[in-house]
């Protein structure tokens, strides 16, 4: 499975001419044709394939190679100085291609991820967002408090949402299998059929998933109902047991992946539920202005912010105390008021 690597030793030629070709997949002028001469290499023997595998497991645990790695640019004047750091560059590539996956503490410092230890799923803080690209070129972007497992295997590439959301962008696989892309959760799997989508753990109750297809569309299939395909414009939520009606999604629904929070006639209360996502601490909403209707646009890179905007906006106080970790949205003026 997708969360090991072959452990036997790989000849020194193999491991660079997989850092060559993972550097090479990497930079952002990549073809298709690079593509298929990768898959062609990694098919070619045994041993390529192998090497290949732990190319994939570096990416999907890194999210993208560490700049210090990256390709040099094309564009640089000088052909001694910049092939020479990309020999370089190669060299160090391969010898931690070598280590994998024994060495992943060597990649400390490479990316704040290490932070969290490599055994452990990509995750964000309270209100971080972070993007990663994996191996086949997918790209992702973790919301708020989310973590993953990225499981890539001969038999298909796998995501597994622990928390959270995300929102995936697939790219088409170059393994000759073409193996499904496919992202798992507590209720269930989701199969894309080529498609941009967003896919979202439920708070509370963990066994439900919501999900939104912004273009072409997924496959769902629950873990004990049977499966239906979701078209490009629908979301719907689902359990184990089912799943729930389609209705309209769009844009809109995805806006968290640019740091804003849409809000359309929305209740305060449900608000305040989606707004206490991105801030540390307890956000609450009073029961007298819990159907209070909020609409706007509003930044959750910046919460205290958003309060404000509502304090400015509504008939509403935002009471502090616990030095802001603890927010009660009340009936009431235009500022907000702290205590304790």
């Amino acid at each position: 499975m997708g969360g090991t690597a072959p452990t036997a030793a790989l000849a020194p030629r193999v491991l660079d001419e997989a850092a060559e070709w993972l550097m090479r997949l990497s930079d952002s002028a990549v073809t298709d044709d690079n593509r298929r001469a990768c898959e062609r290499w990694r098919q070619s023997h045994p041993d390529h394939a192998r090497a290949w595998a732990r190319a994939e497991l570096l990416m999907n645990k890194l999210g993208g190679l560490p700049s210090a790695l990256a390709m040099p640019s094309l564009a640089r004047p000088a052909p001694s100085v910049r092939n020479g750091g990309r020999r370089a560059a190669v060299g160090r590539l391969a010898a931690l291609l070598a280590a994998v996956p024994a060495g992943w503490l060597g990649w400390q410092g490479w990316q704040e991820a290490s932070e969290r230890g490599w055994t452990a799923d990509h995750r964000t803080a309270t209100g971080e967002r972070r993007e990663l690209r994996l191996a086949d070129g997918t790209r992702l972007t973790l919301g708020t408090a989310s973590a993953i497992d990225v499981r890539f295997d001969a038999a298909q590439r796998l995501v597994v949402l622990r928390a959270g959301e995300i929102l995936v962008t697939t790219a088409p696989d170059t393994a000759a299998t073409h193996r499904p892309f496919r992202v798992a959760t507590g209720s269930g799997v989701m199969e894309a059929l080529g498609t941009r989508f967003s896919v979202r753990a439920g708070e509370g109750r963990t066994d439900v998933t919501h999900i939104a297809v912004l273009e072409g569309a997924v496959r769902i299939a629950p873990r004990s109902a049977a499966s239906r395909v979701l078209p490009a414009g629908q979301q719907a939520s689902f359990t184990a047991g089912g799943i729930g009606a389609f209705t309209r999604a769009d844009e809109a629904d995805v806006a968290w992946a640019q740091g804003m929070l849409l809000a359309d006639g929305m209740r305060l209360a449900d608000f305040a539920a989606e707004l206490s996502r991105y801030r540390p601490g307890a956000l609450h909403c009073a029961g007298a202005i819990a159907g209070l209707r909020i609409s706007g646009a509003f930044p959750v890179d910046d919460t205290d912010r958003v309060l404000r905007m509502l304090v400015s906006t509504y008939p509403v106080d935002a009471v502090s105390r616990l030095r802001g970790y603890w927010i009660t949205l009340v009936p009431g003026g235009r500022n907000i008021s702290g205590k304790g």
